[in-house]
């Protein structure tokens, strides 16, 4: 799927406020999302600003599950899986997940 340089950029604050979701970054979730942006081919500007989120979660009002294109909705939905159970997966992030595929459901 091709993405935009925008919609690259919020797929990767899904991703980091989902590695957020218990509080703490760790480094498998780090090593996990560095990757996604090699993936991704991110510039070297935005893999800088997504290394930022992991220092400091974007703002809430700034991820917004409503706003995702519903082409796009399974793909943030399997990245942020994927961030959410590199960890070992914890309560709340499964919960957090499971509100975010609610919302890409309405």
């Amino acid at each position: 799927m091709d993405l935009t340089t925008a919609q690259r950029m919020n797929l990767m604050k899904f991703v980091c406020s989902f590695a957020w979701t218990d509080l703490k970054v760790t480094q498998i979730e780090r090593d996990l999302v560095m990757r996604i942006v090699g993936r991704l081919a991110l510039t070297e500007k935005e893999a800088r600003q997504v290394a930022r989120w992991l220092d400091v979660p974007p703002l809430e009002d700034e991820v917004d599950p409503t706003e995702v294109p519903v082409a796009h909705r399974q793909l943030f939905h399997t990245i942020a899986e994927m961030v959410v159970k590199s960890d070992g997966e914890v309560p709340v992030e499964r919960e957090a997940l499971r509100v975010f595929r609610d919302l890409l459901d309405a």
